[in-house]
C-alpha cells in the first residue's frame, strides 16, 4: 500500500504499526522517527514565519485563517505523483494542517482512485481509536491491537498508581497548562486529560474542546501551584527560548507556582499537541514531574526542563 500522511501525528502511528516501508509523501513537519526524513514533502508552509515571536505567530495566522488564506500549501504535483492509495489528514484545526476538503477536491480533480480518511480525536480513547482506524485501513489491524494494548497498560500503571498516592495522602499539583504563550491560551482537547491522568488538576483548560485565549489575570485569579509551559508547535528550546523573550506582567513572577520554582517548560510538538502514540509519553513525563517520588525515570529525558 502506498500511503500519504498529511499529519505528523498520522506519520508516527503510520511508523508505529511498522508501516515506515510504505510511505510515500508526509509533510514538512514530520520529523518522528528520524527515519521518515527521506520521505518527500507533500506539504510546505504558506506563511514565513521561522524565528518569529509567539505573538507574531498568533497575528498572521489569525490574519490568514480570518482572511481566508492558506495557511499549509499542499504541493499538488508531489502529491499527484506519489500515487497513494491511502492519505490521511484531519478537519479539527486550521491551523495544523492541510485540511480534508481541500485534498478531496485536489484528488477528485486527478480522478485517483485514492482513499482519503479524516483522524479528529479530541480525548485520549479518541487517540487510541484512530490508531485503530489507521490498523484497519492499512490491513495491520494485529498490529494496532498490540500498540493500543501496551498504550493502554501504560497508562493503566500510571492512573493506578496515582490513585494509590492519593488514596495515601498525597495531594496532585492545581495546573495551569499554557498552549500558547502570547496572548495565552490555556490546554485544550486531550491536554487537560493528558494532566488529570498524570495526578494534576488543570484549572483553566477545557476537555475535548479547543484550547482558549485567555489572559494573565486569568492565570493570577486561581493561583496555580505548578505552570506548564507547552505551546503548541513548539520543540523544548523553542519554549526555552520564547519564554525568556514574552511579554508578560511584572506581577506574575508573585505568582505561587514561579515563587515556588514550579514553572516547567515542556516539548510541546513531541508530546502534547501530535494525537500519536507519544502522548503516553507525555503523561508519564508529567507523572513524574508532579510526583518524582513516585514515578521515576519513566520520562522522556530531554522532554522538559523547570525554567527558574
Amino acid at each position: 500500500m502506498r500511503i500519504v500522511s498529511l499529519l505528523p501525528s498520522a506519520t508516527e502511528i503510520v511508523c508505529a504499526l511498522g508501516l515506515r516501508d510504505e510511505l510515500v509523501g508526509v509533510t514538512h513537519e514530520c520529523d518522528w522517527p528520524p527515519d521518515v526524513a527521506g520521505v518527500p514533502a507533500m506539504t510546505r508552509n504558506a506563511l514565513d514565519l521561522e524565528k518569529s515571536s509567539s505573538r507574531e505567530i498568533h497575528r498572521r495566522v489569525g490574519d490568514a485563517v480570518h482572511g481566508g488564506s492558506a495557511i499549509y500549501e499542499l504541493d499538488e504535483v508531489a502529491l499527484e505523483a506519489a500515487d497513494a492509495d491511502l492519505i490521511l489528514t484531519q478537519e479539527l484545526c486550521a491551523v495544523c494542517a492541510v485540511g480534508y476538503r481541500q485534498v478531496s477536491e485536489f484528488v477528485r480533480s486527478i480522478e485517483a482512485s485514492t482513499t482519503i480518511v479524516s483522524l479528529e480525536p479530541t480525548s485520549i480513547e479518541g487517540i487510541l481509536n484512530t490508531i485503530s482506524t489507521v490498523g484497519a485501513m492499512t490491513d495491520a489491524e494485529d498490529a494496532a491491537v498490540d500498540l493500543v494494548e501496551s498504550l493502554r497498560a501504560r497508562l493503566g500503571a500510571i492512573e493506578t498508581k496515582a490513585q494509590e498516592r492519593r488514596e495515601g495522602g498525597f495531594g496532585g499539583p492545581r495546573v495551569v497548562g499554557l498552549e500558547w504563550i502570547d496572548p495565552p491560551f490555556a490546554v485544550g482537547h486531550w491536554v487537560p486529560e493528558q494532566i488529570r491522568r498524570a495526578g494534576g488538576w488543570d484549572l483553566l483548560g477545557e476537555d475535548g474542546g479547543p484550547a482558549r485565549e485567555i489572559d494573565w489575570g486569568d492565570v493570577g485569579e486561581v493561583d496555580p501551584d505548578m505552570l506548564l509551559v507547552m505551546p503548541c508547535g513548539f520543540h523544548l528550546r523553542e519554549t526555552v527560548n520564547e519564554w525568556k523573550t514574552a511579554p508578560r506582567p511584572d506581577w506574575v513572577n508573585d505568582l505561587s507556582a514561579i515563587a515556588r520554582g514550579n514553572i516547567i517548560a515542556l516539548d510541546g510538538s513531541s508530546y502534547f499537541s501530535r494525537p500519536g502514540p507519544r502522548v503516553v509519553d507525555g503523561i508519564e513525563m508529567l507523572a513524574e514531574i508532579f510526583d518524582p517520588e513516585a514515578f521515576v525515570d519513566i520520562s522522556p529525558p530531554t522532554g522538559w526542563t523547570p525554567l527558574y
